[in-house]
């Protein structure tokens, strides 16, 4: 008996050193990029670099508030066309689809999160950007090449659309038969009772799959550096092309040694975005603690 608690205690402990080596990697990258960005920092203040839109490397010049602004521009637009479809197929999945449709669906859906980011890169360059440059941006802006942030938003978008919907799949799923029997009962329509009972019972869920997406779309890389134009200015319209810092760190990290404090720069532009995703979780972290107390209360 002894021995059994023993490797019981033994056992939880080592569990417990597992899990905080596991969390402090964050801190462990964190260091180490900023350790990598000292050079740049010493030479500009934090303010200049992220207010700055000057971009001469050769210069010693690092501005980059344009690849911020691409880097948010480009995931905002992909969250706005993902959610609405993504919550649409899956109450549509759960509450209304037959049940030999959804067989057939959801290996599609699974397929789609399989496909290597390349491809869809290449499809967006081939599709999404003529169709951007002939048919939509005409008729409101005077010329665009297609490669723009709209583009970047669009594949995003795509990319991230079988995470959202098997997330809020599985969250409905555990909403219990019970409340929508009752809803039903009362007179409510299939689509009362999602407005009224599910998608409050299961708002916390979505909120969840929204964060994970956003914390995807912020470092994916190649498909977005395909189709956004890869320009560093600011966007000022959808149609306009962008740099997002992914794409910044992927297009140049060959040639840095080459230029003066460009290595630096580069780990700068990396803990940036390290930053921006670790408060994006947090902050979603709070407003979910928060949003799960009002519930309970």
């Amino acid at each position: 008996m002894n021995i059994r608690l023993l490797k019981d205690k033994i056992l939880s402990k080592l569990m417990l050193v597992f899990t905080l080596a596991s969390v402090s990697l964050i801190v462990v990258i964190g260091g180490g990029l900023y350790y990598r960005s000292v050079p740049v920092l010493q030479k500009s203040s934090w303010y200049n670099l992220l207010t700055s839109s000057i971009w001469k490397p050769m210069k010693g010049l690092f501005g980059f508030y344009p690849f911020i602004m691409g880097t948010l521009w480009v995931t905002a637009i992909a969250i706005i066309i993902a959610l609405p479809l993504c919550l649409l197929t899956a109450f549509y999945l759960v509450d209304y689809a037959h049940h030999n449709i959804k067989k057939f669906i959801f290996p599609f859906v699974n397929l789609l999160s399989g496909i290597p980011p390349v491809i869809f890169g290449v499809w967006g360059v081939l599709f999404i950007v003529p169709f951007i440059q002939d048919h939509l941006a005409p008729h409101f802006v005077e010329f665009s090449t297609g490669y723009s942030v709209l583009a970047g938003g669009i594949v995003l978008a795509i990319m991230i659309f079988p995470l959202i919907v098997s997330i809020i799949s599985e969250v409905l799923n555990t909403i219990p038969q019970e409340l929508k029997d009752a809803s039903l009962a009362l007179g409510a329509t299939k689509w009362e009772t999602i407005k009224k009972v599910e998608i409050r019972k299961a708002l916390p869920g979505i909120i969840a799959a929204t964060v994970l997406a956003i914390s995807r779309a912020f470092g994916e890389t190649i498909a977005v550096l395909m189709v956004c134009g890869n320009n560093a200015v600011v966007p000022h319209s959808v149609f306009d092309p962008g740099y997002p810092l992914p794409a910044l760190i992927a297009n140049n990290y060959g040639e840095m040694m080459s230029i003066p404090l460009y290595d630096s720069a580069l780990m700068f532009a990396a803990l940036l975005l390290f930053i921006i995703i670790l408060l994006f979780n947090l902050i979603s972290r709070l407003i979910l603690v928060r949003l799960e107390r009002k519930m309970a209360a």
